[in-house]
């Protein structure tokens, strides 16, 4: 079943970013829906279906939000790591088999404020994992990094320019926690949180709410805002873990760019702006090369090159991303790519923009990636 176009994003809200005690998950999560719904000229009367995203300090599930909204809809889920993508693909398979007709999606955080320990293995194998020193997501991407370094030379100052680069549209970004200029000299003056990754490669840990309102084509075009309309969309698993073959690198990341690129007909030269789920910059320099925006093994010298800084021709992750801008599992990206998509985001708006993708991964378990336009016939 084609889903081009058959679905849209009407609605984006989010709460502040940063950290914001005494509010829970679930509280957090309320205010963004109230926020997208506003954004969409909607109301939870025009609501029928609710998916969640279980937060690691809470519940945050469906059963846990819907109280506080006050609904009992048709259709609800909880995922337990949504990252927007997972749960904007099970929106839209709800819509398009009849089972919802609008959807709110939300995620809440506090992990900041209630001083959440994340110093756990990201691996099945919890004893090697804790034995080998495999802590937080920085472990085992610092070892992916140590391997495409020894792959294809990939340089400190190359990679770097993930982070530079983040920094820079966060710079423009009024939403974004780090906003102070991040030059090359003072990158590489910083020491090595994880050899070899320094601080500004990993994310930060912040709280806030974020929330989307997705529903079908025909009525988004009755509403206000300029439809963010869902053009194509696929996920990949890579559950065999350390079973797959040189899985540091996840080479079953390329198999949901085939995925995506041969259901729409699409390609990298197509995408206007881009954005990549970046709990550390080595996951952008992973989906950089497997969904074909430079070669395999050549990310480095396309960084150096500046393609994904302002101003170039593969604008990433203009808010700021995870580096920059927050954490909430990668969900204020498609927050931007429908502002990108709408022409609201200000100073970092990029001219021009037609397509928007979104690429994100849960660590070594699956990969999923979203194609938007603001076009339905596109």
């Amino acid at each position: 079943m084609s889903i081009r176009g058959k679905v849209a994003v009407v609605g984006i809200g989010h709460t502040p970013q940063g950290e914001l005690p005494g509010r829970s998950v679930e509280e957090l999560s309320v205010d963004a829906i109230e926020l997208a719904l506003a954004d969409a000229g909607l109301t939870l009367a025009d609501v029928d279906g609710l998916i969640a995203c279980k937060s690691v300090q809470g519940l945050g599930n469906d059963v846990a939000v819907g109280p506080l909204l006050g609904i009992n809809p048709r259709y609800s889920q909880c995922l337990d790591y949504g990252t927007c993508n997972f749960s904007l693909h099970l929106a839209v398979q709800a819509i398009v088999t009849g089972m919802a007709s609008t959807i709110v999606l939300c995620y809440g955080a506090n992990a900041r404020s209630a001083k959440v320990d994340f110093g756990a293995p990201v691996t099945r194998t919890t004893d090697l994992a804790t034995a080998s020193g495999l802590v937080h997501i920085a472990g085992p991407a610092a070892l992916a990094l140590q391997r495409h370094r020894h792959l294809y030379g990939t340089t400190d100052e190359q990679f770097g320019w993930l982070a530079v680069g983040q920094r820079e549209w966060a710079a423009k970004n009024p939403n974004a926690i780090f906003r102070d200029p991040l030059t090359m000299d003072d990158y590489l003056a910083m020491p090595y949180l994880v050899e070899p990754l320094r601080r500004p490669d990993v994310t930060m840990i912040s709280d806030g709410g974020v929330a989307l309102v997705v529903t079908s084509a025909d009525r988004a075009a009755g509403l206000r805002r300029t439809p963010a309309y869902v053009i194509g969309m696929a996920e990949q698993s890579g559950i065999r873990g350390d079973h797959t073959p040189d899985n540091l690198l996840r080479p079953w990341l390329r198999d949901a760019a085939s995925s995506v690129w041969s259901a729409t007909g699409l390609g990298p030269a197509d995408i206007d702006v881009l954005y990549i789920q970046d709990p550390t910059a080595v996951w952008s320099l992973q989906m950089l090369e497997y969904y074909g925006f430079c070669g395999i093994g050549e990310g480095g010298p396309f960084l150096a090159e500046g393609h994904t800084r302002p101003g170039g021709d593969v604008p990433l992750n203009t808010n700021g991303g995870q580096l920059s801008e927050s954490y909430a599992w990668g969900w204020m990206h498609l927050v931007e790519a429908v502002r990108q998509l709408r022409g609201e985001a200000g100073e970092r708006q990029v001219r021009g923009v037609g397509m928007a993708m979104y690429c994100s991964s849960q660590a070594f378990s699956k990969a999923a990636c979203s194609i938007l336009s603001n076009s339905r016939d596109a």
